[in-house]
């Protein structure tokens, strides 16, 4: 297998709220889906696509994660101080993912199908794109229970905030750097530097050729573990 061609990011840093008793002694990349971490199913989707060069950031309850991740290869970038958030996160741990582009990955999420790392670096284009964000339908998705994202033109670029956003942001994206804006220490989303993107033209997004199921809340898990399953006997 070639060297996937971006460092990655995994986000772990979560307090995991919306599990409520389940992250009360544990963070919730450390939840079972399947008898596996979910870190573990992110970790299977990189090591999968070949990369190379692993960050994921810690926080809440982060010695476990620490632990859990030790003799992996995998680098850490824990926030001792206030939660950095997405965008805050993901620029404090530039150093350690080095130059260039970088491939993001959420750790509540499970997908099938498509490779969903292989399928973003199949579609990245640096000369037009700054974002490139996996999607899929509102309709398609598990257990998310809310409203569409972005919407999708013909050509794949982005938009949103004029209505008709039907597609969901499913946890996998490329972003450059150079869009991300900021101080060190400052906390903000991925938002701020998703709508610099669509602002300039580049930010766009490719459908997820498979499934996905968000395991943000108690029910997800269910519903991955039957994705899981089918996706096994089908």
């Amino acid at each position: 297998m070639s060297a996937y061609p971006f460092a990655l990011m995994i986000f772990a840093a979560g307090f995991g709220t919306r599990m409520g008793a389940l992250t009360a002694d544990r963070p919730k990349p450390l939840i079972p889906v399947a008898g596996r971490p979910l870190i573990d199913h992110a970790l299977g989707v990189a090591r999968q696509a070949g990369v190379a060069r692993i960050v994921v950031n810690t926080h809440y309850r982060a010695d476990q994660i620490a632990t859990h991740l030790a003799g992996s290869g995998v680098l850490i970038s824990h926030e001792p101080g206030p939660i950095l958030e997405t965008g805050g996160g993901l620029r404090q741990a530039l150093p350690l993912l080095g130059p260039g582009p970088v491939a993001i990955l959420n750790s509540d999420g499970i997908w099938t199908g498509a490779n969903p790392l292989t399928q973003l670096a199949q579609a990245w284009d640096a000369d037009r794109m700054d974002a490139l964000l996996l999607l899929l339908p509102v309709s398609v998705t598990l257990a998310h229970g809310g409203k569409g994202d972005f919407r999708l033109d013909a050509s794949g670029r982005l938009s949103r905030g004029h209505g008709g956003e039907d597609h969901v942001y499913i946890g996998a994206s490329i972003l450059s750097p150079a869009c991300l804006g900021g101080k060190d220490g400052e906390v903000f989303s991925l938002n701020r530097p998703w709508n610099t993107a669509i602002a300039a033209g580049r930010a766009f997004g490719v459908t997820h050729q498979g499934r996905w199921c968000d395991v943000g809340r108690p029910e997800g898990i269910a519903a991955a573990e039957a994705l899981l399953q089918g996706e096994m006997h089908g």
